[in-house]
């Protein structure tokens, strides 16, 4: 019966022509990966780009709509992670059957991944909607706990949305469609970036009217998504009711990467409120804002580390689905020399840049003590960039070729046990404050990245010992 269905699905895959992005998938690792990331990178950067417009909005409110935005991110990055993790087991177990010559299970993968979307949205959308206040207090967030409810019900009652248009992009990174994927992010941050001043200012919506420009914009890219799959029907990959039929290690090769990476999110949310928590205690809200504002221009500097990570899932992924094991190291070694490359360039241009960097979340005079602290908070991430690229590629390559817990456990090590502690350390027990913190976060970080690399070349070199 398993003969008979890798039979058929070999067939249907004989049957429809390899789109360019299938081939690229299928090719030379290097130029898969340079091919891949370099719309994702765009892509991502314009969204990034949305997050710090968005701040920057948001901070002409006070000092208290930026702290908001800030106690409210931990949450929002738990549905984030939803949808990423969802959207990394969906790449990876697309691309797995894509390698392995089995179009039909890829289908039945891509319709899987679209109900357990619908599935984890009814779920979580109503607790999240209720108790988005009081989660803020349980946070820390005292006085503008108010605004952080304001802000919350409106983003998380997008949360559908959020998750089918991570499983949709999800899709077509599978196939090797980086494009389309792009031409999404680019969407959502433009409508975005046009948005918000609006609703913010003009309809004197507050802190609600960030919440709800994101919600609009992802509505439209839903329709758009709705459009290629449904209407043009020009993807490699269909989603369509025909092509399910459920299978249990369907939902188990999608979870087995996604609840992993889910949790990845979650950890990171964890980290965020502990890293809060520290901040309050020893500085104040004040420096909650500074780190919500100086960590979103890390998380913008990363972006094409993880661009460059995302590829390495749906070309790991293809490798492994075609057993083309040789091709791993391949792919590790390149996209770590490459995402080095970029963090050092990255760190230069911080040092030399982080006052006027700073002087964007601080223009107006509610906010502009903040400038020289979040200045100083950037000038110390320079030594935090250089190790994030072995972490991200490692935790990649793990995830596509199906193991997600070893992702899992390589950021569990790095954010509790070394970012966590570090932080706990130098910032509290060694009595250096807010400083301390900062260089925790990068010894832990530092720490981290060497122990994913050790990690990946040790699996890589058994699996290919005992091919």
């Amino acid at each position: 019966m398993k003969q008979d269905t890798e039979l058929n699905g070999s067939v249907i895959a004989q049957e429809k022509k390899e789109t360019a992005g299938v081939s690229l998938l299928l090719g030379e690792p290097e130029k898969a990966i340079r091919k891949l990331s370099a719309p994702l990178i765009i892509a991502m950067l314009l969204y990034s780009t949305y997050n710090i417009v968005n701040a920057i909005w948001v901070a002409g409110l006070g000092s208290d709509a930026l702290a908001a935005v800030g106690f409210i991110s931990p949450l929002f990055l738990v549905l984030i992670g939803l949808g990423n993790g969802l959207g990394a087991g969906t790449t990876s177990a697309i691309a797995r059957r894509i390698g392995a010559g089995d179009l039909r299970g890829a289908n039945n993968a891509a319709v899987h991944a679209v109900i357990l979307a619908i599935i984890i949205s009814a779920i979580i959308t109503i607790p999240l909607i209720i108790w988005t206040t009081d989660i803020a207090l349980l946070f820390g967030a005292g006085n503008t706990a108010e605004l952080c409810g304001e802000y919350g019900r409106v983003v998380f009652g997008g949360t559908i949305l959020i998750l089918l248009t991570n499983v949709g992009s999800a899709i077509l990174r599978a196939e090797g469609d980086t494009k389309r994927s792009m031409y999404l992010m680019a969407l959502s941050a433009l409508m975005n970036m046009v948005l918000d001043p609006l609703l913010i200012y003009t309809a004197g919506m507050g802190i609600a009217g960030a919440a709800w420009g994101m919600v609009i914009s992802q509505v439209f890219v839903a329709i758009v998504l709705a459009y290629w799959f449904f209407g043009r029907k020009d993807t490699y990959v269909s989603v369509s009711r025909e092509s399910y039929v459920f299978q249990k290690q369907t939902v188990q090769d999608i979870l087995d990467v996604g609840i992993p990476a889910s949790l990845e999110f979650f950890l990171m949310s964890v980290l965020a409120i502990i890293i809060n928590g520290m901040l309050v205690k020893v500085a104040g809200t004040d420096a909650v804002a500074v780190y919500a504002a100086g960590w979103r221009v890390v998380l913008f500097s990363i972006i094409p580390l993880a661009a460059i990570g995302t590829s390495v899932i749906s070309v790991a992924g293809a490798a492994f689905g075609g057993r083309r094991y040789d091709k791993l190291p391949i792919t590790l070694n390149y996209s770590f020399k490459i995402g080095s490359v970029i963090a050092i360039s990255i760190s230069v241009i911080t040092w030399l840049f982080a006052h006027q960097i700073a002087s964007i979340f601080a223009y107006t005079p509610e906010s502009s003590y903040l400038a020289p602290h979040i200045a100083a908070f950037l000038a110390t991430m320079c030594f935090f960039y250089p190790f994030v690229a072995p972490g991200i590629m490692s935790g990649c390559l793990f995830q596509g070729v199906g193991k997600g817990m070893t992702s899992l456990i390589l950021n569990v090590f790095r954010n509790i046990l070394f970012i966590a502690v570090f932080a706990y350390l130098f910032g509290i027990v060694l009595g250096h404050g807010e400083h301390g913190i900062w260089w925790g976060i990068v010894a832990g970080d530092i720490l981290g990245g060497i122990v994913a690399i050790i990690w990946a070349k040790v699996y890589l070199s058994r699996l290919l010992r005992y091919q």
